[in-house]
């Protein structure tokens, strides 16, 4: 299992201009007379070098707002600038992480040639890559994996995959639908460690998308908890101001979970009040 020191940290110093901008932002989708009205009224400002967590209950939209973040589908209303440019589709600034690496890498490729790919699309010169890739894999923990292929590595390895070839490419935002869902308790703290490490040394922006309580306390410089939809907005933005690696014991953070966890609670029981009535109806 691969272990990075990290230095214990405060919340990072973050720039006076939010670099991801989200302002009004509503989605709605419809079919035929009928719309469904996902997300209603978004706003949200994201600092360079912060890392924001979004969480929600399963089904809040998300992974939706996260997809209109990475251009991959319009808003109905609103707007999202990135480094006070509109989004208008992907772009060079933003990488996706998905929470299957699996169907993300290419299985054909082997560990460098997958990092290698983004760099050739790009048209880096030949005499570059081989540091970036050198560079990136050593950060990961991956440079004496190169030979492997996605089929021989395991869930974490895949996702450590995942990230050095995002980073290769340098982009500003990185955009992390549940990246660590999928991976067992004891590999999930340890991607934990391996991205706040990568996260520090970097200094990239981070969205990162999770509906679990303690994986957003435990990651993130503020926390922006939505609603359960339909309609769905962020309801609060928890700022937590200490330091990393953060003690599940520390008395801060277990008021931080009860805080976090009330709010959630009546949008836990709401979709499922609404589903009684449809039934009972």
């Amino acid at each position: 299992m691969l272990t990075i020191r990290y230095s214990p940290l405060t919340v990072r110093v973050l720039g006076e201009q939010p670099l991801l901008q989200v302002a009004g932002l509503s989605k709605t989708y419809s079919a035929g007379d009928h719309s469904y009205v996902a997300l209603d009224g978004i706003d949200i400002a994201i600092s360079k070098g912060e890392l924001f967590c979004l969480l929600g209950p399963s089904g809040c939209g998300k992974s939706t707002l996260l997809n209109i973040l990475a251009g991959f589908e319009p808003p109905s209303s609103g707007s999202v600038t990135s480094n006070g440019i509109g989004v208008t589709g992907a772009g060079r600034d933003r990488v996706m992480f998905f929470q299957d690496a699996g169907a993300a890498l290419f299985p054909w490729l082997n560990v460098e040639e997958n990092v290698r790919f983004g760099l050739r699309v790009r048209k880096v010169p030949r005499q570059e890559r081989d540091f970036i890739i050198d560079k990136y894999l050593r950060m990961v923990g991956l440079d004496h994996h190169r030979d492997k292929f996605p089929s021989q590595l395991s869930g974490g390895m895949r996702q450590r995959l995942q990230i050095a070839r995002a980073l290769a490419v340098e982009p500003e935002i990185l955009l992390m639908d549940e990246p660590f869902g999928a991976l067992d308790a004891l590999t999930r703290r340890n991607m934990h460690s391996v991205l706040l490490a990568i996260w520090q040394r970097t200094g990239k922006t981070v969205v990162f998308v999770t509906h679990d309580i303690t994986e957003a306390i435990l990651l993130a410089d503020r926390i922006g908890v939505m609603s359960a939809g339909p309609r769905a907005s962020i309801t609060k933005v928890f700022e937590i101001d200490m330091r990393r690696p953060r003690d599940l014991t520390d008395p801060k953070v277990a008021q931080l979970f009860r805080d976090i966890e009330a709010l959630l609670a009546p949008e836990i029981a709401r979709p499922q009040e609404l589903d009684k009535m449809t039934v009972e109806d």
